[in-house]
């Protein structure tokens, strides 16, 4: 998140929250307290964007993470359906600081113009991939006219005719026609279409998206965009929102935060949930630290013997603290949800055990699976 250009008074009072009070806010503010929305647009235009990653040990993120807030009424057609047919929603891969791979996202159509005017800076003319999409002029015309001819089209059915090659360090090198059309996706130019599969359909953006947008000044969209973040967090550091939201001080923490002005921790009602590592309550580390004293990394990518609590494991919520962590693993073809271990950050009372046994045995069965099993 780009922070955002202060238009708030240096004068603001500080407001002093403690650390329960603090947990109960970002709880609530990423919808995992009793109250549960009842809709999947509700629960992404809130959240502002479900990460898209392709790893799907016990269910891709996306879903995963729909189903944490809706419960059982979710269903991955749910999510195609908003973003095919209803186009309530919209995908997109945007990484403005240059690290590999991009991050892939669904994001809301409400709010796209605010989208669209801080990712076109990112290939703006003058940077790295303005100067790459200016040396490739004839290569992008060729890509569109291919589009609006024969569109939706997948990166394979287009011909790399590129005059100069994407450079990079990382897995993006060479790969022309997908960076091309990633560009030209932050421009507004295409958009994703559908999938076939899980390769993306691209088309005309003006074939998917409203065509009466008004884009506006990037640092408006900037700082609205900063306090939608806000909102979804609840409580956040500078360094993710700029000055959004007003300060704030958490007790047993150092420095200051920004608080969404409008959240409360009054008349909270908590519940348990299982969370998808990408889930924004604890993607932070620093602040799941900060927060709730829980310290998550997730593990795919170390060696076997490095690992603490197993390759994808999952961070386990109840009430307003992350308590644990459960290595666990969808078994398709034996029909379960294998459950290697349970890491209990504090000891679980037996109203805990009970409830995270019962969320595992919701979770199995939203998988079609015939059960849970523990090793």
């Amino acid at each position: 998140m780009t922070a955002a250009v202060s238009t708030k008074s240096a004068a603001t009072p500080v407001r002093r929250l403690t650390r329960e009070e603090a947990r109960r806010i970002a709880v609530r503010a990423q919808l995992l307290d009793a109250k549960r929305p009842t809709d999947l647009a509700t629960v992404v235009e809130h959240l502002t964007l479900l990460q898209l990653d392709p790893t799907a040990v016990v269910a891709p993120s996306a879903d995963m993470i729909a189903w944490t807030r809706l419960g059982e009424s979710y269903r991955p057609s749910h999510l195609q359906a908003a973003l095919e047919k209803d186009r309530t929603l919209f995908e997109v891969q945007a990484q403005p600081t240059g690290v590999e791979p991009p991050l892939a996202m669904v994001r809301p159509q409400a709010g796209l113009e605010l989208d669209l005017a801080d990712m076109a800076t990112w290939v703006a003319p003058g940077t790295r991939r303005g100067k790459w999409l200016e040396a490739n002029d004839a290569f992008r015309r060729r890509v569109l006219d291919q589009l609006r001819d024969s569109g939706p089209l997948g990166s394979r059915d287009i011909v790399d005719t590129s005059a100069v090659s994407w450079e990079s360090s990382g897995w993006t090198k060479d790969r022309n026609v997908t960076q091309m059309l990633a560009f030209l996706a932050l421009g507004g130019e295409v958009a994703v279409s559908g999938r076939r599969g899980r390769e993306r359909l691209w088309d005309l953006a003006e074939r998917i998206f409203p065509g009466d947008l008004t884009v506006p000044p990037v640092e408006d969209a900037r700082m609205l965009r900063a306090e939608r973040w806000l909102r979804s967090l609840g409580i956040a550091r500078p360094r993710v929102v700029g000055d959004a939201g007003v300060p704030a001080e958490v007790e047993g923490t150092k420095g200051l935060w920004r608080l969404d002005p409008d959240a409360t921790a009054e008349s909270f009602t908590g519940r348990t949930a299982i969370l998808s590592p990408f889930d924004r309550l604890s993607h932070d580390r620093a602040r799941a630290v900060d927060l709730f004293e829980f310290d998550y990394t997730l593990e795919m990518y170390k060696p076997r013997d490095k690992r603490r609590w197993g390759y994808f494991a999952l961070p386990v919520l109840h009430e307003d603290r992350l308590v644990g962590k459960i290595d666990a693993a969808a078994d398709r073809d034996a029909s379960t949800l294998v459950v290697n271990a349970l890491h209990e950050d504090v000891p679980f009372t037996r109203p805990m055990r009970d409830a995270v046994d019962e969320e595992l045995a919701a979770l199995a069965v939203w998988l079609g699976l015939s059960g849970v099993q523990r090793i």
